[in-house]
């Protein structure tokens, strides 16, 4: 079985594609995986090192209002185009996948139109612009959310999946021990694991640094904060001390290690973040990104507030204060803690790459 796989830009688009391929994998291990996309996007640097084959092609997102960088996208979509045809031709797939991001238009609507078994899966509860179009193109779409099925028109040829997570969640050692070892804590406190997605987030950042001194006066709380790579420099500058019950870091690598040991997350709602903690089933602080296309993070915040898993706090309403009483409102109730627990579990999707493969070789076989 050949199976090309495109999705780009963001790590909310390509861990669900490393899902997917992990999934085909463990079926079969013989199964060719091509995965393309951008000379410039993250995936550039996560997929060949996980030794996936990769090729990129070219492409640029299109600008809300036509202006001089409309020509210019249209020149390189079309160009993309060109060179998705070529690799399709060149591979010979027996089905094309795309995960989102600019990357999968050309590759998915290359293959379609080419009669290739065609599908993509949408991560976020409000549905990128990319995939809104290519659903009347393709054979089949899968989504994470339920509440996303109202913004597209083919309802019919709609799966709902849950988001597909990586297996070394599945996989997660349940022994916490090591882990409270590992971040040098203390497993008799409650821990607080807050991060702003894989770039992190400024006003994250921020209100983290409001409330340090708070946290270091409370002997019964711990904090690991993720500042992104770009803003640990200035996040240390600004702290000036680090409280002994506060551990920073400019990125996390060891993610299933920081989710074992937590209790409660402080963090922007990301599709792929929020699939990894209802499968862990932890109760979150949610902080929507407010630049994000057609403002997908709230959406996604709003369906675990909904349904019971987690508080939401706006951006625009961030403050120290905010989410310091946030957060002792939670974690002063063992019961409220666990409800959310609890409420976050269920929405949890652990089987969605199997599904989605399951689907895929059905149809193709």
């Amino acid at each position: 079985m050949k199976i090309i796989v495109s999705g780009g830009g963001t790590g909310g688009h390509i861990y669900p594609a490393v899902a997917i391929i992990e999934e085909f994998k463990k079926r079969d291990p013989n199964t060719e995986i091509l995965y393309v996309g951008t000379a410039h996007g993250l995936e550039n640097n996560i997929i060949p090192d996980l030794g996936i084959n990769f090729k990129t092609i070219h492409v640029k997102g299109l600008p809300r209002k036509v202006n001089i960088k409309s020509f210019i996208a249209a020149k390189e979509l079309f160009k993309g185009l060109r060179e998705s045809k070529k690799i399709i031709k060149e591979f010979k797939p027996d089905a094309v996948i795309g995960t989102g991001g600019y990357v999968s238009g050309p590759v998915l609507f290359a293959s379609a139109r080419k009669g290739i078994f065609s599908l993509f899966h949408e991560q976020n509860s409000y549905p990128g612009i990319t995939n809104k179009i290519l659903s009347n193109y393709v054979d089949l779409y899968f989504v994470t959310f339920k509440e996303s099925l109202k913004f597209f028109k083919k309802n019919a040829n709609a799966v709902v999946t849950g988001n597909p997570i990586r297996n070394r969640f599945a996989d997660m050692d349940w022994d916490k021990s090591a882990d409270y070892n590992y971040f040098g804590l203390d497993k008799n406190k409650k821990t607080i694991f807050s991060f702003g997605g894989s770039n992190g987030a400024a006003s994250i950042n921020n209100a983290v640094l409001e409330i340090l001194k708070d946290i270091s006066k409370n002997q019964n709380i711990q904090l690991i904060h993720v500042t992104g790579k770009n803003n640990y420099d200035e996040f240390l500058k600004n702290a000036e001390t680090i409280p002994d019950n506060v551990k920073v870091y400019p990125y996390m690598k060891e993610m299933d290690k920081a989710y074992n040991v937590s209790d409660l997350i402080i963090t922007s709602s990301g599709a792929i973040t929020l699939a990894e903690i209802s499968f862990v089933g932890l109760a979150s602080i949610l902080i929507p990104k407010g630049y994000t296309t057609e403002n997908h993070q709230e959406y996604n915040a709003r369906v675990y507030e909904k349904n019971g898993a987690s508080s939401v706090i706006l951006e625009k309403d961030l403050t120290g204060s905010i989410l310091l009483r946030e957060i002792n409102r939670i974690i002063s109730s063992p019961q409220r803690l666990e409800e959310m627990e609890s409420a976050s579990k269920k929405l949890a999707k652990p089987n969605a790459a199997k599904i989605i493969v399951d689907e895929i070789i059905k149809k193709i076989r």
